[in-house]
């Protein structure tokens, strides 16, 4: 997808700066990405290919995936901040409770986001990617 076709959907992305840095793929997703995971689309459905925990309710909700998160070693933590050796994601949230977004924080600081089955990008704030409608919690 062209940089004005995303910033067409996502029109924060200029302003705070962005780059793009992988190509858009449909194996994997921004909730896989974040979790370090390019082999799968993660989703609460039992089809090949998509991944979710058996031990996780297949539904998808900021508890069902913070257990998918801490499955794989992330905890709450209270601010997004950049703190030396701790990854962090962060979850966006809809105004009706569902998770919409994951991205994860690079050593440098800025995050790095799976746009759907587009491109990986790597945006300098978490508020590039945010919608009116979302607000985002912070795990290490």
């Amino acid at each position: 997808m062209s940089a004005n076709q995303i910033e067409q959907i996502l029109p924060n992305l200029k302003a705070a700066g962005y780059r793009v840095t992988g190509p858009a793929t449909p194996r994997y997703n921004c909730f896989a990405w974040a979790g370090n995971d390019t082999e799968h689309w993660w989703q609460p459905v039992d089809l090949h290919g998509f991944y979710w925990p058996q031990e996780v309710a297949k539904e998808l909700n900021l508890e069902n995936l913070m257990s998918v998160y801490k499955r794989r070693g992330y905890r709450p933590c209270s601010t997004a901040d950049l703190q030396p050796g701790v990854e962090k994601i962060a979850i966006y949230i809809g105004l009706d409770g569902t998770p919409t977004h994951v991205a994860r924080q690079l050593s440098s600081g800025n995050w790095t986001s799976k746009l759907g089955d587009l491109e990986d990008i790597e945006h300098s704030t978490l508020d590039a990617l945010r919608v009116t409608t979302e607000r985002f919690d912070s795990f290490s």
